[in-house]
């Protein structure tokens, strides 16, 4: 690496002609920071940071479940079980009174009797049988006590009954298994023996149940039906007696040949039936004469169909022609002053009012025929409305007769059926078989049921995974320090211009191995950075958010690999309030450095280290300035670098942390570049973001950031990664 070429100041690099073709803008654009799924390598991280965490709970609640488990007292179980007929059985004929249940409700009778089984009804028969409110069994012997003073021997035996009760119904457990038609019933005691014991009592009193609850039912049920027929025969009796005294008051007479007053015709019925088709054969009749009257009412008597078919009529027509013929005869010979035309005249005259008057009278008649008609219709239409008020008066008292006769018809139907119910109970009294047979009694246990190591400790690595789980969550969700290379550019939106993997401090060596993962891992940044950088960009600025995050050993490893690549660097300690680049290079401070220079004092040829490594200049700090601010003043600083641009071919700053100070945004607006340096682990995302707010605020061109002592199983990537990098010269 010592043949590489010398680069003097303002000459390109040697690869520049390339990174220009291929980088026509190499300025860096700010990238907004993205969202994404979580991933595997995430929570493999999560796992890896909140180990200790993870296992501290996990232990803890694996400890916790297996003291309770000592600690407890056991408990016996003892199980009888009782075998379910859902589907009666008919002993005798005729009884099918109670079919049972249809087939697909199976499941929900079996789910109703095993609630049964569990209830308190229950578990006072069996206290009641057992007669265990009289012993200390369960109830202990110091229970009578706390017997009050005002209570009198029944009340207290049924404070004790329901005490026992409530015991019973907290220890016993039924359940079908396999889905079979067999329920188990389980009790529970500290006592094997009382265990045994209970479950066969409640074995025995859930199947007396049936039994007993069919006897009870037949009975009622006869009592019942006795009382209910008793009743529906006295309302039927004055139904009908009500029903026969309505339609003699109302005089609802029904013809012969109808079955009942409410659906038969009645006379009234009859006559308006009758009136109603006289009035209908009226309106026709009317309709026919109207239209006679009207088509002949405006026509002349002669062009009337009557007068044309009318003997007489034809006559005085016929005369009247005659007499018409001869006048024109006349009238050809002589004037109308003839005596004989002048006879003619007065006779057709005589004979035109005959005719007039003879089709009068026809045509009277016709009108007259549809007067008769008319006062026929309108004397009949009066009868019918008289009679149509009559039927619907009428019909209101058929129904409130036909009322009466449905009620006595509905009693009828309901008496025959209390008979009918009555006679197949008294046929078929209590010869139904159970539906519930015990099948096993319960023997004593011999070991107890609980509590189960085995079940206990698995619940408690179930709960301590769970709180241990919610506690790392929320650890995370409070910790947004930046891990991973992801986060460094998908949380602050800047470019990765690389990492270096995490060396114990005590271990690391600025001029180190140069074939050592570090060095690999610094050489890769160095290639970043002179692929992002012009020609004309050759003065740069390191600074991170707070201090040692190694910012300052990346600044030197950097400077000397530049340099070793044959560039003339000048590597600037910058930070005027804890200078490190001397103690890194283990130099002895100037009598004159930085501030110095700026201020004029001295020249940089005067105050610049050389001979530190070939290629490498270093401009130490001599003293800490009391005023740093006034020191990095951008005209001091703009000179400085106009001044000296083109006597190295990158000039590297060395700053100090942006948070709280104000001479790392102060530099950034000057130099061409920043470098921001995040420590892995350590750096929060919300002070980097603030940082880098702060420098692009400031007018820094940020060229990217560099992840520092990144730990590839704290970000979740597998162990190898860390140590990916090709190293030479190992085996």
């Amino acid at each position: 690496m010592n043949d590489l070429p010398v680069i003097e100041p303002g000459e390109p690099h040697p690869r520049q002609g390339w990174v220009d073709a291929y980088l026509p803008d190499r300025s860096i654009a700010y990238q907004e920071p993205t969202t994404k799924l979580v991933e595997l390598a995430t929570v493999r991280g999560i796992l890896f940071r909140q180990r200790w965490l993870l296992a501290g709970v996990l232990l803890t609640t694996v400890i916790a479940g297996l003291i309770i488990t000592l600690l407890s007292t056991p408990l016996y179980e003892a199980k009888a079980t009782v075998q379910v007929e859902p589907f009666s059985k008919d002993i005798v004929e005729g009884q099918d009174t109670d079919p049972g249940i249809a087939s697909n409700q199976v499941f929900d009778f079996l789910q109703t009797q095993l609630a049964v089984i569990e209830s308190r009804n229950v578990a006072k028969i069996v206290a009641t049988n057992l007669r265990l409110h009289e012993r200390s069994s369960l109830l202990g012997a110091d229970f009578d006590e706390g017997r009050p003073p005002n209570l009198s021997d029944e009340q207290w035996t049924e404070t004790r009954l329901n005490a026992v009760t409530e015991i019973l119904v907290q220890s016993v457990d039924a359940e079908l298994p396999n889905d079979t038609w067999i329920i188990e019933i389980g009790y529970s005691s500290t006592d094997p023996v009382i265990a045994a014991e209970l479950a066969n009592g409640y074995a025995d009193a859930f199947s007396d149940s049936d039994t007993r609850d069919a006897v009870d039912d037949n009975e009622y049920a006869r009592e019942y039906l006795l009382d209910q027929i008793s009743q529906v025969r006295a309302r039927l009796g004055l139904a009908e007696r009500t029903s026969n005294d309505y339609a003699r008051s109302t005089q609802i007479i029904v013809q012969p040949g109808a079955e009942d007053g409410a659906g038969g015709s009645t006379l009234t019925a009859a006559n308006l039936s009758s009136i109603n088709a006289r009035v209908s054969d009226a309106r026709a009749r009317r309709i026919e004469a109207e239209q006679r009257w009207r088509a002949i009412e405006n026509a002349p008597p002669a062009q009337l169909p009557e007068v044309q078919t009318n003997a007489s009529m034809q006559g005085l027509i016929n005369d009247k022609l005659a007499k018409q013929t001869e006048l024109v005869g006349l009238r050809q010979r002589y004037n109308d002053d003839f005596p004989q035309i002048r006879n003619l005249l007065e006779e057709i005259r005589i004979l035109d009012t005959q005719i007039q008057q003879s089709g009068n009278q026809i045509k009277a008649t016709v009108r007259n025929e549809f007067i008769v008609a008319r006062n026929q219709e309108q004397a009949l239409q009066a009868e019918l409305a008289s009679l149509t008020n009559d039927t619907l008066a009428e019909k209101d008292d058929q129904v409130q007769l036909s009322v009466l006769e449905r009620e006595s018809e509905a009693l009828r139907g309901e008496l025959e059926a209390l008979m009918f119910r009555y006679n197949q109970i008294n046929s078929a009294a209590n010869l139904e078989s159970s539906a519930f047979t015990k099948l096993d009694s319960a023997i004593v246990p011999s070991s107890p049921y609980a509590p189960s190591l085995l079940r206990n400790l698995l619940i408690s690595i179930l709960l301590g995974s769970g709180l241990a789980g919610g506690l790392a969550l929320v650890r995370e969700i409070f910790d947004d320090r930046i891990r991973s290379l992801e986060d460094a550019e998908d949380k602050l939106g800047l470019p990765l211009l690389g990492h270096t993997p995490y060396v114990n401090e005590r271990n690391v060596e600025v001029a180190g191995n140069e074939f050592s993962a570090l060095m690999e891992a610094y050489a890769s940044i160095r290639s970043s950075i002179d692929i992002s950088l012009g020609r004309d960009r050759n003065v740069i600025q390191f600074t991170s958010t707070q201090a040692s995050e190694g910012k300052s050993t990346t600044a030197v490893v950097l400077a000397e690999l530049f340099a070793r690549m044959g560039r003339k660097t000048l590597l600037i300690d910058a930070d005027l309030r804890r200078p490190s680049i001397a103690k890194l290079l283990n130099l002895d401070p100037p009598e004159s450095g930085l501030v110095e220079v700026i201020l004029g004092h001295t020249s940089l040829e005067a105050a610049v280290i050389k001979g530190v490594r070939e290629n490498l200049d270093v401009l130490a700090l001599a003293a800490i300035p009391a005023n740093p601010t006034e020191v990095l003043a951008e005209s001091y600083l703009r000179e400085f670098i106009a001044k000296h641009r083109n006597d190295y071919s990158l000039i590297l700053f060395d700053s100090c942390p942006v948070m709280g100070l104000a001479d790392a945004p102060m530099i950034a607006h000057v130099v061409d570049g920043t470098i921001f340096i995040m420590e892995a682990n350590r750096t929060a995302f919300g002070k980097a973001n603030m940082a880098k707010r702060r420098l692009v605020q400031g007018g820094a061109k940020i060229i990217g950031a560099v992840l520092t002592k990144f730990r590839a199983l704290e970000a979740g990537h597998d162990y190898s990664y860390q140590y990916s990098y090709y190293q030479y010269g190992s085996d």
